[in-house]
């Protein structure tokens, strides 16, 4: 796989709290053998914290950890019991965005020339995650913390010599008992906490050498569990330490209360691995035993051993091996939520961009990551459509057609999508699942009316679902909130809105937590299906209609510099799904279009549209697909 020279897992702005975002980043990106920085929006100076990084494409490479509190380059190693290691051009620099890598040639470490690498970022933070170091002294006692809340989970190693990485989870079956990073044994009752369970101020250790040998130096990692003091209320959890039953079947979920980006999970009950997964790696839906995992107590490089996906209240367990699903087994995991932030900007959550003769993957570059594409070339062509949450594989938006894997159309980066090469009659747009703006959500139908949960965090306006795995019995079936909860849209079709009828979203309209499924085109039982979900967010998007007048109509969408991309659909009678972007030209001149349900050719000699600062206007010149007297239009606009 192909990974672009720095990608970003976590970005966003807005909001008046605290987010996951603030706190927590995974990032992705290619080792250069040179120095070089890090910008993951993680103020690891100003507040500090861990950075713990694993080459992905080696059999041979040392998970390292290197924390603001031991200082740079000294590095520890989750699989080893190895005593700190200072290596002078690993971590040359905490920053207020991120770090920076000296020129390590090491194939061993973190920035080995094209080395392609993964590394997980966590800053000290009340409520999510606290570095604490202390000299031993063999007497049992107490360690303060600052995670200001009682901690979940806690990793302790020693530094000056070597020594096993011993875990405390609330999971285990008492405090007493414990786990080895290092190693893929069961918990055991080593008693090295000192069977006390933490407070919110401190934890305790006994007298033990692995954590409290005399004069010995030891660092601990404190995760959090369910501590809110996150989202715009400060209300919201971020990070769960929690365990589960293993069944043996396909399809054991697990509760969290948020969608996760980020897991750690362990059999306390079996000898197996530890194994870390996160959502920009991959961790698929649609081809669910995908799943890139990385073992922290091996230096194997990624593999893809199990199902595991995340839903939007939690994750689900796809397959029945032990190392995640031993029927009857015991598992503690840690799990972070995905990113929270409400965006303040369009460009931080939608771009276009065409393709650049040489360009290397991703093939289309953005500045945030992409969880949702679209592409085509201008001249006669299928429109395809990609989902990170599905993995590498595409629908077309033009055809009723199922969901196809297809290995070019990956999301392995954070600042761009696909690893194919094109030419520069290709263009591609990006966008982000972001709150308010936009979320997506993969479910499988019942045949029974029921409700399904997401993650947008206000009440949807337009729904846009395709059946995965059964194409051309359905198509798509869009909602649109100024249609009504008894009527859909096709994307694939120029038709007319069609209904009345309860079958399509069981005539609820949805809320800001869950929308509705009728009991058959977009709920048929057994079938699976993907929800492309937007909202009217304040200056970056807006879901609405008009009525048409055949004369010049100013549509007002309150943006400030007008919108870079419009998408228009008449309900009332046929019309194509008409779409412009600010890229290819919407001016007071000529403005180029394409349409999503056809394979037509881009046209560039009409003036359909022109620019306005608050929104857009749909000119006299536009034909009644777009602006007959009367007629009804939906549209979704973004700033």
């Amino acid at each position: 796989m192909a990974v672009r020279d720095v990608v970003q897992a976590a970005a966003g702005v807005g909001g008046g709290g605290e987010y996951v975002e603030d706190v927590f980043s995974t990032y992705l990106y290619n080792g250069t053998g040179s120095a070089q920085t890090i910008t993951n929006g993680i103020d690891l100076d100003g507040e500090g914290g861990l950075v713990w990084a694993k080459r992905r494409d080696s059999g041979t490479a040392l998970h390292t950890l290197i924390d603001t509190v031991r200082g740079v380059n000294k590095q520890l190693f989750s699989s080893s019991t190895a005593s700190e290691y200072s290596y002078p051009d690993t971590i040359t620099a905490f920053n207020s965005n991120g770090f920076t890598l000296g020129s390590d040639t090491s194939t061993e470490f973190i920035n080995a020339n094209n080395a392609l690498m993964a590394s997980w970022t966590f800053r000290k933070a009340p409520k999510f995650f606290d570095v604490v170091t202390w000299t031993g002294n063999s007497t049992a006692r107490t360690i303060a913390h600052s995670l200001g809340s009682v901690p979940g989970m806690i990793i302790v190693k020693r530094t000056d010599s070597t020594a096993n990485w011993a875990v405390y989870h609330r999971g285990l079956t008492s405090a007493n008992h414990s786990l080895l990073l290092n190693l893929t044994g069961a918990q055991d009752e080593t008693g090295y906490f000192a069977n006390t369970t933490p407070t919110d101020t401190v934890f305790s250790i006994s007298s033990n050498s692995v954590v409290n040998a005399s004069g010995g130096t030891y660092v601990a990692y404190l995760f959090a569990h369910d501590a809110g003091g996150f989202g715009d209320d400060g209300e919201q959890n971020v990070i769960s330490c929690g365990s589960y039953t293993g069944t043996g079947a396909v399809g054991n979920e697990v509760t969290l209360g948020f969608e996760p980006q980020w897991l750690l999970v362990k059999s306390s009950s079996l000898g197996e691995n530890w194994w870390l997964v996160d959502v920009m790696r991959g961790m698929p839906v649609q081809n669910y035993t995908g799943a890139k995992g990385i073992r922290p107590n091996t230096d194997s490089a990624e593999a893809t051993p199990f199902g595991l996906y995340p839903t939007a209240t939690g994750f689900v367990l796809a397959d029945g091996g032990g190392a995640i699903n031993e029927n009857n087994a015991t598992y503690i995991y840690i799990a972070i939520r995905r990113p929270m932030k409400t965006p303040e900007a369009g460009t931080e959550v939608f771009t276009v961009d065409q393709f650049t003769a040489g360009q290397t993957a991703p093939s289309f570059i953005s500045d945030f990551p992409v969880d949702m594409a679209w592409l085509r070339n201008t001249p006669s062509a299928n429109t395809f459509l990609a989902t990170r949450l599905l993995g590498a594989g595409v629908f077309k938006t033009n055809t009723t057609s199922a969901w196809g894997a297809s290995p070019s159309f990956d999301f392995d980066y954070s600042d761009g999508w696909n690893s194919s090469t094109r030419d520069s009659a290709y263009y591609s747009w990006m966008f982000k699942r972001a709150p308010g703006f936009m979320d997506v959500v993969a479910y499988t139908g019942t045949g029974v009316a029921k409700t399904e949960a997401h993650n947008l965090g206000v009440a949807p306006e337009m729904m846009i679902v395709k059946d995965r795995d059964n194409g051309g019995v359905w198509g798509w079936s869009v909602y649109h909130k100024d249609i009504g909860n008894n009527y859909i849209l096709q994307l694939e079709a120029s038709n007319a809105k069609s209904g009345p009828s309860s079958s399509y979203w069981n005539s609820v309209t949805p809320s800001d937590s869950v929308f509705n499924l009728g009991d058959v085109r977009t709920n048929w039982s057994g079938t699976s299906y993907i929800n492309y979900i937007f909202a009217s967010c304040p200056g970056v998007s807006k879901v609405s209609s008009y009525t048409g007048t055949g004369a010049n109509l100013n549509i007002d969408c309150g943006f400030s510099s007008g919108a870079r991309f419009i998408l228009i659909k008449r309900t009332d009678s046929t019309g194509d799904w008409y779409y412009w972007d600010s890229v290819r030209g919407i001016s007071a001149g000529n403005d180029p279009y394409m349409l999503l349900n056809s394979t037509a050719a881009e046209v560039t000699s009409t003036d359909y549209i022109d620019p306005l600062a608050s929104g857009f206007t749909v000119t006299a010149s536009a034909p009644a697909a777009l602006n007959a007297s009367g007629g009804t239009y939906i549209f979704l606009a973004i700033a």
